[in-house]
């Protein structure tokens, strides 16, 4: 893709009015994921450990948009403010860069609220400089804006773009530890957050978390795969072979998004007819895809180490209906729907081609998930 290209593709939000609906309705957006990935524990989907690792990462997002949304909060009102770069074309969702900086604001964050006038002070000027002066007190509700941005990034707890991976120890069978390894990152290809789960089994004589040799290396074996484009079973391929004693029995990634709304993307396709169909009332016209890849391990083999030792590798079960798995390299995929009721109504009568077997969860006002297939 050019530089052309990228520009096209992505656009800054500098009116006010347009911004605030942005972060309005990624609000209410992030704000169901939790309850979709509730509803799927509820079926059974997902065990404890998966959902607390996976809400960890949803209720960080929403924490991210939170503090976006407050550093934001005056563009095209402030001189100064900025405008919110995201990627109108591809994901619908903030580029790559914003959460780069938001990373570098909350490294300084302490220095900012220490130099900055509290809350209670700077409410305590604006008032007098209404009733004295009898303006808005836009420079100072910028500088209000800007302490509640470093503030939300001093709580911590973010999405960030790099969510390095942490290990939760399962259970011990026979001379194994089970482990659930999880970890996150905000692609930069196609600036969208991507959740990693993988259960690992642990044959190493210290636990894999505790091993001050094993897990730096693993930790940073993991994130230097976790790319859009590389397949589940190239990642767990990759990660057995390395690790003689760590045997990844099961690998899942969630794409959250693409975003689409009729008000601010640009994305082609069915979904797009379909939104403008509805002409759903401001924030309720958008559609959210949720995509689950698994990979799961059929069965293991010895295969020869060194001059006398066998060490274990993973075969993996890879998708028989998708060109014997090679061009999924997944043992499954499923994607998923969250959108308002308006939308489903209308992809519903319009019932366009590839979308019958979707799931569809579709969310109401009052906050309830409904699903259908």
């Amino acid at each position: 893709m050019t530089q052309t290209d990228l520009q096209a593709d992505h656009i800054k939000l500098e009116d006010t009015r347009t911004t605030r609906r942005y972060f309005g309705k990624f609000s209410k957006i992030t704000g169901y994921l939790t309850k979709v990935a509730a509803t799927m524990e509820a079926e059974g989907r997902f065990s404890r450990h998966d959902i607390e690792a996976l809400a960890r990462y949803l209720v960080g997002l929403n924490w991210t948009f939170t503090a976006l949304s407050h550093k934001y909060h005056f563009a095209g009102r402030y001189a100064h403010a900025g405008a919110l770069t995201f990627d109108r074309r591809e994901s619908g969702f903030p580029v790559y860069q914003e959460l780069l900086e938001m990373a570098n604001d909350a490294q300084q964050a302490a220095r900012h609220l220490e130099s900055q006038p509290s809350v209670a002070a700077l409410k305590d000027q604006m008032v007098r400089v209404i009733l004295a002066e009898q303006q808005i007190p836009t420079k100072l509700q910028y500088a209000l804006s800007q302490r509640m941005y470093y503030e939300e990034l001093a709580r911590g707890d973010q999405f960030w773009a790099r969510n390095d991976p942490q290990a939760v120890w399962i259970e011990n069978v026979a001379d194994r530890r089970r482990f659930l390894v999880h970890w996150a990152v905000y692609d930069s290809q196609v600036n969208l957050p991507t959740i990693y789960l993988m259960d690992v089994e642990d044959t190493g004589r210290v636990g894999l978390p505790k091993d001050e040799r094993r897990w730096p290396e693993a930790q940073a074996h993991l994130m230097a795969q976790s790319v859009a484009h590389l397949k589940l079973v190239t990642i767990a391929k990759g990660f057995d072979e390395d690790f003689d004693d760590l045997h990844p029995i099961r690998l899942r990634r969630f794409h959250i998004g693409p975003m689409y709304s009729s008000a601010f993307t640009r994305q082609s396709g069915p979904l797009r007819d379909v939104l403008q169909a509805a002409n759903a009332p401001v924030g309720e016209d958008w559609a959210l895809v949720w995509t689950e890849e698994e990979l799961k391990s059929a069965r293991v083999e010895n295969v020869k180490s060194g001059w006398f030792g066998t060490v274990e590798r993973q075969i993996f079960a890879l998708d028989p209906f998708e060109g014997g798995g090679a061009e999924s390299g997944a043992t499954r995929m499923e994607r998923s729907l969250i959108m308002p009721e308006r939308p489903y109504q209308a992809l519903a009568e319009r019932n366009p081609p590839g979308f019958r077997d979707v799931r569809k969860f579709v969310v109401s006002r009052n906050g309830r998930v409904l699903s259908y297939r």
